[in-house]
């Protein structure tokens, strides 16, 4: 990397509060492994354009309350969602936003499914859990074909696979080309937040994200004050796994901007340790 001046904020877990334990659905007993190769050939159901597809099976309940004509529209996107820790407890967080998990295992998707119904019916009267879903799909290749321009008002990258071997570095989830896609499908003003417990691959995705004319490190206060900041930290399985191993973290908060003349490239550098 270029020595250029990085804000890095890195928890350190022997300060952190792991979250807490919520019920869940059981998770299969069969091993399924930790990433899958996004280079390699699966099958996905999508369309040619996002106006095609159909959201109202993904969530049956906020299509009942559809008036004629509306239709429903994904605003959040949690990228290689895992076994849903950060879907889920982003449903409450963001009662009023469609949240939409994205992974590429279909087991572990069958998982999720399975654990958002069981939330759906145990929290029916009180009507929680009906604005996040699921999908399996390669975010890598497809993320125009479910969002148009503008569409999304936050974006998660949690714990993405490193690909430590230089030859597999394309495969990274952030990279120039990825970032013109995310450009694209956020609204200005959207935020794209991103976490890894590997400091290389940290600044990888710091350095792109910091060289691309269309996003702007949000400052300290910001970050200190946005309620989502603490469940990318502690929400998701990988992060208690973290927590667990007393390893550290470092994450990032980027905005979408409309121009390029908006960036400010000097902040002051911070830590943030205690959720």
């Amino acid at each position: 990397m270029s020595e250029t001046t990085t804000t890095t904020n890195t928890i350190d877990n022997k300060s952190s509060k792991p979250a807490a334990t919520k019920k869940r659905a059981i998770k299969p007993y069969h091993k399924i492994k930790a990433h899958a190769n996004p280079a390699a050939d699966y099958e996905f159901d999508y369309k040619a354009k996002p106006s095609e597809y159909d959201w109202s099976k993904k969530y049956p309940e906020l299509s009942s309350e559809l008036k004629e004509g509306e239709r429903i529209k994904v605003q959040v996107a949690d990228v290689g969602c895992g076994y849903g820790g950060l879907t889920v407890s982003l449903s409450q967080t963001l009662p009023d936003k469609v949240i939409l998990g994205m992974e590429i295992r279909a087991k572990v998707v069958e998982y999720v499914e399975g654990r958002i119904e069981k939330l759906r019916e145990d929290n029916k009267e009180k009507k929680l859990y009906r604005n996040i879903s699921v999908i399996k799909t390669n975010s890598m290749k497809l993320m125009p074909n479910f969002f148009e321009k503008g569409q999304l008002e936050k974006i998660f990258f949690l714990f993405p696979d490193p690909h430590f071997k230089k030859a597999n570095h394309k495969r990274r989830i952030i990279s120039p080309t990825l970032l013109a896609e995310y450009a694209y499908i956020m609204s200005i003003g959207g935020l794209a937040y991103f976490i890894s417990d590997v400091q290389e691959l940290y600044e990888w995705m710091f350095a792109h994200f910091k060289s691309h004319p269309l996003f702007q490190q949000i400052d300290k206060d910001l970050a200190l004050s946005d309620p989502c900041v603490p469940l990318i930290v502690n929400s998701s399985e990988e992060a208690r796994k973290v927590n667990r191993i007393e390893g550290k973290k470092w994450y990032a908060v980027f905005k979408r901007i409309s121009n390029p003349s908006e960036k400010i490239e000097n902040f002051e550098n911070y830590t943030l340790t205690n959720f």
